[in-house]
């Protein structure tokens, strides 16, 4: 009986079916919902994002691939999407039974024969190019546009040069202007999100780059002797705010760099990362500090 999953819903609110491929874009190495065959599995448990195109999106996907009787449980946290999930499912055609556990709305449907609207949900949410004409897809950070923080750090990155990395490098922002300086030799990019890495391979093209999927806490004990890192760190995990993810990555970019390198930093003023910059760096020093937004280089 062919089973999925997507994402990693607690197991006291949906059981994972036994040898469910995992289809979250978060989870490096998982399968690609989207590209699944329609009516190809028996059963789906489905952690709901927040977003509500993407969790659109993401329902309506999981019904696509959904033989017609299988199964669907659907479940997201009160708070994040939880209370417009049975109407959701509704409105795709589904008879639905909910209950409430953990925080959590849980939704589970056996899908119809005939089912409306899932078109529309998913072109909603599928990538596109935006008027920057760069490619980007609902669900991925700051999808629709150039984020404050990052805005921030281009006004403000020297002239870089050498071999280099973009750790968290999103849809390419960072990256399109690292790569406008001909004296960088070698730019590496790494990404957790999978969608975002789909894009940033049409949005940064160019021999000088190598790009990776993967979760940065791991990956960057492959990189050493660069002589800069660019990021803006993530600071959410599961939705929730969690200030030790973007100290990790400070973490990782220190253990990447050479001696004398340079680390360009951009984050929310409240969140603390000075501590750990002036534990793991020789030199740090505040650049900018406008719109909510810092900008540091630290120096190893």
């Amino acid at each position: 009986m062919p089973t999925a999953v997507y994402g990693n819903p607690p197991a006291d609110v949906i059981e994972t079916p036994k040898g469910a491929r995992q289809l979250s874009p978060l989870i490096p190495g998982s399968d690609d919902l989207a590209q699944l065959a329609d009516a190809s599995l028996d059963e789906v448990a489905l952690l709901v994002p927040p977003g509500a195109v993407e969790a659109r999106f993401v329902v309506a996907q999981a019904l696509r691939v959904l033989m017609p009787g299988g199964t669907l449980t659907a479940a997201a946290p009160k708070d994040r999407g939880g209370l417009r999930l049975k109407r959701t499912l509704e409105g795709f055609g589904c008879e639905v039974a909910e209950v409430s556990r953990r925080h959590h709305r849980i939704c589970s449907v056996e899908r119809p024969a005939a089912l409306v609207g899932l078109e529309q949900a998913i072109a909603d949410g599928a990538p596109r190019q935006l008027a920057s004409g760069l490619w980007s897809q609902p669900g991925v950070f700051s999808w629709e546009r150039l984020d404050p923080g990052s805005e921030l750090l281009i006004k403000h990155l020297p002239k870089l040069k050498g071999r280099g990395a973009d750790l968290g490098c999103g849809i390419g922002w960072l990256s399109q202007k690292v790569l406008s300086y001909p004296e960088v030799t070698s730019l590496k990019l790494i990404e957790l999100d999978r969608r975002a890495v789909d894009c940033v391979k049409r949005n940064v093209q160019d021999p000088r780059v190598s790009l990776e999927w993967a979760d940065v806490r791991g990956a960057s004990a492959t990189l050493a002797d660069l002589d800069f890192v660019v990021m803006n760190p993530p600071f959410h995990d599961g939705g929730a705010e969690d200030r030790a993810l973007g100290q990790a990555f400070i973490r990782a970019a220190s253990s990447s760099l050479r001696k004398g390198g340079s680390l360009w930093l951009t984050a929310n003023r409240h969140l603390p990362y000075e501590a750990v910059l002036g534990e793991v760096f020789k030199v740090v020093k505040p650049v900018a500090d406008a719109g909510g937004f810092k900008v540091y280089e630290a120096r190893r």
